[in-house]
């Protein structure tokens, strides 16, 4: 089995722990509204939840290892495409045409990514002066998205999303920096940029809380599609990581990404992935997992989105 089918199986098997996870939340945070933290924590299906959004994190971060970011990221838009039956099913109720067709338009996307972005396992890894380099570079951006202003809703979803992406590239470089066995195991590579890692995925978690208060379509698309674009720049950019099949498969890719994109704004406004809860609830806290996200975030709880998610996440 070549690397690459084997991060396109781990982080379909991830998207689907990451939707199963997210949607085992949302069901508890309908059903117990007015629940404490430590009733929560004493709940096996919150333990459930956690342990899904943990696994989901690992199997993100495994796939990160054996294939490029420009295949790993974009298949993290395969959570909420995975969450669409489940909810429904849950529900009792049938998935609409609107989210067959957001469905539909998000898988022939990804289709048309995997067939241009396909490429060997990674080693290329980011320097310490390059990580820093991008640290800074992301840490502007979310600045700027992130003042006070206008549409607060959709900036931080974008600061979310990039904050994530930008997780997620660092994890791979972590990944493959620590599992290189020609240098040692926590060398000042591998522990400084596992500290960035941990605070763009906390950043990423944060930003992701805020932008839902508005509303979680709009801003749930965004931080979707704003990851794997985060990820796939500092991928195609300084990781050496190429598009198959020339200008034609550029293209492709553009044309793939247009229809993801528009298949993710479609299901992100016809799926109740996360029900409402009030702001001051926990699990109103932890809800908006990229995705996700330690992978690139934090595995505390699940997440709508991302992928990849957790870490990076992801999510």
């Amino acid at each position: 089995m070549s690397a690459v089918l084997v991060a396109v199986v781990l982080s379909l098997v991830s998207a689907v722990a990451y939707a199963a996870a997210a949607v085992s939340q949302e069901r508890l945070a309908s059903r117990s509204p007015g629940a404490g933290t430590l009733r929560l924590l004493g709940s096996g299906a919150w333990w459930w939840s956690v342990g899904l959004n943990a696994a989901a994190a690992l199997l993100h971060v495994v796939a990160l290892k054996y294939g490029p970011l420009t295949v790993v990221q974009p298949l993290g838009a395969l959570t909420l495409v995975a969450a669409v039956p489940m909810g429904a099913r849950l529900a009792g109720r049938r998935v609409s045409a609107v989210e067959w067709r957001g469905t539909a338009l998000t898988l022939l996307g990804l289709g048309a990514i995997l067939v241009t972005a396909s490429g060997p396992a990674p080693d290329d890894v980011l320097s310490v002066p390059e990580a820093l380099a991008v640290a800074g570079a992301t840490a502007a951006v979310i600045g700027v998205l992130s003042r006070p202003g206008a549409r607060p809703g959709l900036r931080h979803a974008s600061a979310s999303g990039v904050a994530s992406g930008v997780a997620s590239a660092l994890t791979q470089t972590v990944t493959v920096a620590a599992t290189d066995r020609s240098g040692p195991l926590l060398s000042v590579q591998v522990v400084g940029v596992a500290l960035l890692v941990a605070a763009f995925a906390a950043g990423g978690l944060l930003l992701s809380q805020t932008a839902y208060r508005g509303g979680l379509g709009g801003p749930l698309a965004v931080v979707t599609l704003a990851n794997p674009l985060a990820a796939a720049v500092i991928g195609l950019s300084l990781l050496g990581e190429r598009l198959q099949g020339g200008p034609a498969g550029v293209l492709l890719a553009l044309a793939g990404g247009g229809l993801a994109s528009w298949g993710v704004v479609l299901l992100s406004r016809a799926t109740p992935v996360v029900a409402p809860v009030d702001d001051d609830h926990p699990v109103a806290a932890v809800l908006a997992l990229e995705p996700g996200s330690a992978t690139a975030e934090p595995a505390l709880v699940p997440r709508p989105h991302d992928p990849g998610h957790l870490a990076t996440a992801t999510r």
